[in-house]
């Protein structure tokens, strides 16, 4: 059937309408994370009032019905007309898009909010929403209901003369998000990173949900000193003192923290007014750009490296450091509404000119820390040298034997990615039967002997040099670390399949270690998948059932009925399976159950010190965390 396209085919979607309608284009997704958007949209303007000097604390409350309240002690939404609209300018903060007082109208000097659209996208994705101001000793109310203004703007009560603030309450609208329901955790880890960055800020979170109630506290008078502290806990710092430079250049206000530690990762995270950069941008180029130049001035200047050997590269010199990196500026340019990477020019320049002059001094001042950052360096170098000549002698080897992959690999006849898939076994038992339950067009089967090599305790040379990561590093076909090229990929699924045990769950856990560390794209992307086989093989009347867990063994044995002949088996590896029951159970598309591994750039910090916790070297910090965690624990083998 034919449609017509013409003149009136063109909508135009009035006021909020266009939220509505297209919701991902203002907040990301309609699925959790988006959910837990609304309430950072919020949240960000009683930050901007803290970056203006006008508010101390933020109280942010999960209702018992899924319904979120922020309140701030700061200036409250004026509620005079704004002239243009003819409407309180609450009103028109909530409900018309584009509107609010961050586009040099003189309210805020720096700010988070970019296009206005913060506060009425939060009013337009909500069932209803309530607005409370506390101003000149009386508090004004207003409601709307998905984004409909439901009366007048009007005074229900007195305050205190003195007391100001905003309180919005909100209900997320269950027809527009997946799941309405708020995470806790979520929440914490978000406040908790805003409370590093606006310095002595208090931000309390409550959630009062039966049977969940809690309450945390977050408040650092050190700021992002007290970030990076955070950050280390897990690992063991090589020097007592916290890096610190701050200062203002051409409108830009720049603060950097930064410790180096033991271990041999880059955990550099950069913020503009607030926002996390995943993407990094110009003020990062700048502050890797002054960390270059610096060290390798001092270390040239103090002999640490003589005439005519190779100056220290980015790499080297960041090799275990732990930085934050927090620019304010009053009109950042950002890529798309997502905020991912910061694009002013200016930027570059500030935290450059900062961190070269303060880092400067910081080293000739402290001549001991100084020398240990550069032997460290040094180290990291010799490694990433010999790393290098192992790659080349891997090339070399490889054009002469005219094979680029791994022996021990049984690869899928398809050559398109989109359609391969390859299975990371454990052992070579478990290899054997998946190498004869897959489907040879689709599925490669890579098995590896035993546990890899933890990442999180090794170099680079020893890296490369571990047979099975060299392995799973040629058979992927991207490379790793500055090598990396997504485009190279030769699966577009990359499975885990390891038994359902505590050792299984170890070598899972190194092997994401390992592609989290050196491949992160594989992740971001979303090509990197667990396998779930089976718990459980129930048999009766020769008919057979599986089981993924305890609940879903206890509907089978209700249905089929609980009696003597019931045999009911507990698988403890994949070996214990023949071909045929590993391939229905675990590897057939149309009956296999995956998890997608994902992860979420905006709490990068958390997922990067869970690695480190879980898998570095220090033991306390492992043991806090099993101890708050075990009751999470499904499946657990004993």
């Amino acid at each position: 059937m034919s449609t017509e396209y013409g003149a009136d085919q063109i909508q135009i979607l009035e006021g909020l309408e266009a939220v509505r309608k297209r919701p991902g284009m203002y907040i990301g997704s309609t699925s959790v994370r988006g959910l837990h958007h609304l309430v950072y949209e919020i949240v960000d303007n009683a930050i901007d009032e803290a970056l203006a000097g006008h508010c101390s604390q933020i109280d942010v409350t999960i209702n018992p019905d899924d319904s979120i309240t922020v309140v701030d002690d700061g200036r409250g939404i004026p509620v005079g007309i704004n002239q243009k609209a003819g409407l309180p300018a609450v009103e028109v903060v909530f409900t018309v898009l584009h509107a609010g007082g961050k586009f040099g109208g003189g309210g805020y000097k720096v700010s988070g909010g970019l296009h206005g659209v913060g506060a009425s996208v939060v009013n337009a994705l909500s069932n209803w929403l309530d607005v409370e101001i506390f101003k000149d000793g009386k508090i004004y109310q207003q409601r709307y209901e998905k984004g409909h203004t439901m009366y007048p703007l009007k005074v229900i009560g007195e305050c205190e003369p003195e007391k100001t603030g905003t309180k919005v309450t909100f209900s997320p609208d269950g027809t527009i998000f997946e799941d309405t329901v708020y995470d806790y955790d979520t929440l914490k880890q978000r406040l908790r990173e805003m409370a590093f960055l606006t310095k002595g800020i208090r931000i309390n979170l409550s959630d009062l949900r039966p049977e969940k109630e809690r309450r945390r506290e977050f408040y650092y008078e050190g700021g992002i000193k007290e970030f990076v502290l955070y950050l280390n806990r897990s690992k063991d710092s090589l020097y007592d003192k916290v890096i610190f430079c701050e200062g203002e250049k051409e409108g830009v206000y720049v603060e950097v923290a930064m410790q180096h530690n033991e271990s041999y990762n880059d955990s550099t995270y950069s913020f503009v007014n607030n926002i996390t950069t995943p993407e990094g941008g110009t003020h990062l180029s700048g502050f890797r750009n002054a960390m270059t130049k610096t060290f390798n001035a001092y270390a040239k200047n103090n002999k640490i490296i003589k005439e005519g050997e190779n100056p220290l590269t980015g790499d080297d010199i960041r090799e275990g450091l732990t930085a934050i990196i927090s620019v304010k500026l009053q009109d950042p340019q950002f890529e798309g509404q997502t905020k991912q990477k910061l694009g002013n020019s200016e930027a570059r320049g500030a935290v450059d000119s900062v961190v070269s002059e303060q880092l400067t001094y910081f080293l000739e001042q402290n001549p001991a820390i100084a020398k240990m950052i550069c032997e460290k360096s040094l180290l990291a170098q010799r490694a990433r040298d010999a790393a290098r000549k192992a790659r080349e002698l891997t090339r070399r080897k490889t054009a002469l034997e005219g094979t680029a992959l791994p022996g021990k690999l049984a690869d899928c006849s398809d050559k398109d990615p989109r359609n391969c898939e390859i299975y990371i076994v454990e052992g070579d038992s478990a290899g054997g039967s998946a190498k004869t339950a897959r489907s040879r067009a689709t599925q490669a089967i890579l098995p590896l002997r035993g546990k890899i090599l933890n990442v999180e305790k090794a170099r680079l040379d020893r890296i490369y040099g571990n047979a099975e990561i060299k392995a799973m590093i040629t058979a992927f076909g991207t490379g790793i670390h500055e090598d990396f090229d997504i485009t190279k990929l030769r699966y577009h699924k990359i499975i885990i399949m390891t038994d359902a045990d505590v050792d299984g769950s170890h070598i899972s856990t190194l092997l994401l270690t390992f592609i989290y560390r050196f491949m992160p794209d594989l992740i971001k992307e979303g090509y990197v998948y667990l396998a779930k086989p089976p718990l459980y093989k129930v048999e009766k009347n020769k008919k057979v059932h599986y089981a993924y867990d305890d609940k879903e063994l206890n509907n089978i044995l209700l249905e089929v009925g609980r009696d003597g002949n019931n045999k009911i088996q507990r698988y403890k590896g994949l070996g214990e399976m023949d071909a045929n029951q590993l391939w229905e159970t675990t590897m057939d598309p149309e009956s296999r159950l995956l998890e997608r591994i994902v992860m979420d750039e905006e709490s990068a910090f958390d997922i990067d010190r869970t690695f480190t916790t879980l898998m570095g070297d220090k033991v306390e910090p492992r043991r806090e965390f099993i101890e708050e965690n075990a009751k999470y624990v499904r499946n657990l083998d004993i």
